[in-house]
Formats: structure tokens, sequence, C-alpha cells
């Protein structure tokens, strides 16, 4: 072969092998929300080239590139992709549609199927916060590399226990929870989780009770910070909670039974709240029925409501930092929604306002996970997970009962007619 000849294949053969260029789509004809009290930006272009948001402004003033594709969304309202700090994919509690003995293979089908009914949801992030058999991590790994449709998985792998805890690995001592919280990272886990108190699907023991010693709740957290993972603590503890506190805690879960005192050292020392209120209302009382949940199992939820709202107004009355969670299903149906959409609403009735309880699905979740720079607002850079719904859910929470467009990394998801 000649060298003319050579070098002409050998350019054809590279442009063969280069990435195509990355798609562009414009969004036209819709708001968009603004979550820090500024003028919304009225009959905008989100131009979306990839995974990110290229350009955002008034339709005036920001031109469509040549060649994008168009994607009307006349007089919707784009706001980022909504977040769930508090996830269970493969939930499986007592009642009688309890799935015994199951297999990682189940797990890890039903974990995708739900990650991928909360992606048509609109719920474009999530935090798993104990899962079983590493399927979470498996999962991830899936959706991470193209191969499934799904949100944004951060995962905290097993929830570490001790004996009896309300969680999956039973440890005890502090070198064992030092090596069950390296193994979780190893495995992939970019937060730990820890049960510091009882729980109201376990059999045994008060939901207040504290299991762990002052010596394995600080190893735990210590371990955990000196390999770069955050702890998050499942407690309906008071005591518990001030003890983890002064260990350095990032964030608590449920936290049915907090005080004010608790909730003013969270708010100074920077300890996020994850309320999953939905769970102790009254909404969730379809969901268990549907899945026959025993009648010990509703006492139980019943004894813990009441103190769990008051302690979510203490929460946002004080100032702690609140991103959203559920412990349901994002997904699933609550009261007429789904639970991601009544646990913000919920937050309103509390006490906030509708922008406060928006940025609980959204940026203040970011916040939490460090990953501000790359999700949680609509953004040049930013990567593009954007919903659409009928009205301002800045003003009107209730809004987001109307999600018909879901966008995850530039790509389109679902798109209602």
């Amino acid at each position: 072969m000649s060298r003319r000849r050579f070098a002409a294949a050998t350019i054809a053969l590279l442009l063969a092998s280069a990435p195509a260029a990355a798609q562009v789509i414009a969004l036209t004809g819709g708001h968009v929300a603004d979550l820090e009290g500024k003028a919304p930006i009225r009959d905008a272009v989100v131009i979306v080239e990839g995974e990110r948001i290229r350009a955002i402004g008034p339709a005036a003033t920001t031109p469509v590139p040549e060649g994008a594709t168009l994607v009307p969304l006349a007089g919707k309202w784009l706001i980022p992709g909504l977040m769930n700090m508090h996830v269970h994919l493969a939930l499986n509690l007592p009642g009688a549609s309890r799935i015994h003995d199951e297999t990682p293979d189940s797990m890890a089908l039903r974990t995708l199927d739900n990650a991928q009914k909360s992606l048509m949801a609109g719920i474009t992030t999530i935090r798993l916060t104990g899962s079983d058999a590493g399927v979470d991590f498996t999962v991830k790994r899936a959706i991470d590399s193209g191969i499934f449709d799904g949100p944004r998985i951060h995962t905290a792998g097993a929830s570490i226990v001790p004996t009896g805890g309300h969680g999956k690995l039973e440890v005890d001592g502090p070198a064992a929870f030092s090596k069950a919280v390296r193994s979780q990272v190893k495995a992939g886990a970019t937060w730990i989780k820890i049960g510091i108190s009882g729980g109201i699907s376990d059999t045994h023991g008060d939901i207040a009770a504290s299991p762990f010693t002052d010596d394995e709740l600080r190893t735990a957290i210590e371990v955990a910070h000196r390999n770069g993972v955050k702890v998050t603590g499942h407690t309906g503890s008071p005591d518990a909670s001030m003890t983890a506190i002064d260990a350095g805690i990032d964030c608590f879960e449920h936290g049915y039974f907090l005080t004010p005192p608790v909730l003013e050292k969270m708010r100074d020392k920077g300890v996020w709240f994850v309320p999953t209120i939905v769970v102790t209302q009254p909404g969730a009382r379809a969901f268990y029925q549907k899945i026959g949940s025993p009648p010990w199992y509703l006492a139980r939820v019943e004894s813990v409501g009441r103190q769990h709202i008051q302690s979510l107004r203490d929460a946002i009355r004080i100032g702690v930092p609140i991103a959203l969670g559920t412990d349901q299903y994002p997904w699933e149906p609550n009261d007429g929604t789904n639970a991601t959409v009544r646990e913000a609403e919920i937050y309103v009735d509390a006490g906030m306002s509708h922008a406060q309880a928006l940025r609980t699905a959204t940026i203040e979740p970011a916040r939490m996970l460090g990953v501000d720079g790359e999700v949680g607002v609509l953004k040049p850079g930013y990567f593009a997970d954007i919903v659409a719904v009928d009205r301002d859910p800045s003003r009107d929470i209730t809004a987001l009962r109307t999600i018909g467009f879901v966008m995850k990394g530039g790509k389109i998801i679902r798109k209602d007619d």
C-alpha cells in the first residue's frame, strides 16, 4: 500500500472511531422557576448539549443552535430533577406481602424496577439508606454505565448496627464496627448508615432505645470520616442523637422524637435532617393496608406519628438543614400523589414556605451530598436533570403533582402528550 493510501486509510479509521458529536436539544416555551428568591425566567430557552446544560435564558437573547432538536414545553415550569435522600429500593416490610428468603437476584430485579419507576416520577437522584447482598452497588453500576435508565444513586450499602439493632449488618465492639465500615466503603458505599436507635419495623425493643456503646459509635463515625465518607444515623432517641452529634455525625434519618435541644445542636453543628414524615402520617395508611401490615406494626406507627410531626415543626422553626426523604418508594402512591411529592407538601403544612420545600427536594440534597456543583439547580455546566410541571412550584408546591416531562442527563425519559 502506498504511503498516500495508508494515510488516507488511517484518517478514515480515526474518523470512524471518533465519538459522535453530542446531541443538542432546545427546550422552548417554558418558564424556569428560581430557587433563590429571584424572578423566574419566562419564555425561556434551555440548550442541552450531551448530558449538560449549555445555555439558559430568555428566548429573546438565547439563540437556538442550528440543527438542534426542538422540544416545545409551552407554558410549563421547569425545575431541577427531584432528589430523595431516604430510599430502600428493595423494601421488604413485615406483612402479608413480605418476601421470605428472598434471593439476591430477586432483590436486584426489584431494585432496578423501583429505580426506573422513581425516575419516571421525576426523581433523578436518590440516596439508598440500607440495602442487602450488595445489590445496590450492582444496580448503581448498571445505571451509571448506561445499560439501564435510572436515577443517580448514592448509597450507604448495608446499615450497620449492634446485634439486635435496627439494621442488617450486625457487629459488636469498636474493632468490628471499624471493619464493617471499611468493608462497605470498599464495596462502593458513598455514605455509611448506622442504626443508633430502635425502629418501627423492629419486632422487639423500644424505638427510643440506644443499642450502641459510645466507643462503637465514635469508632464507626471516625473510620468513615477517615475514608472520606459521611455518616447518617437512623434515630428515634434524643440521648443517642446527642452522643452522635458530639461524635461528629453528619445526618439523622426520621428523628421521631427529636427535641428542641437536640435540634438546636444539630443546627449549630450543621447536622442534616431527613424527616421521612410521610411514613407516620395518615397518607401512608393505604400503603400499609396494601402490604398487609400486622397490628403490632401499625401500633408502632401510630405511637410515633404525633411526636414525629412536632419534631419536624420544631426543626423547621429552629432552622435545621433539611433534605427530603421518604422511606417509601419515591414513586409510591400517597394521599393522591406520590410519596416524594407528599413529603414536600407536608413540609409546607409544618411551616416551610413553598420555595423552601422545593429546595429540600433539589438544591439542599445536592449540598448535603456534596454534588451541588453538578445537580440541584438549572445552570450552564450542570447536568441536564430537568422536570416540567404546570405551575410554579416555588409558589405552590402542589404543582409537583403535575409532572409530565422528565429529563436525566440530557436524555428525555418521559414526555406526556
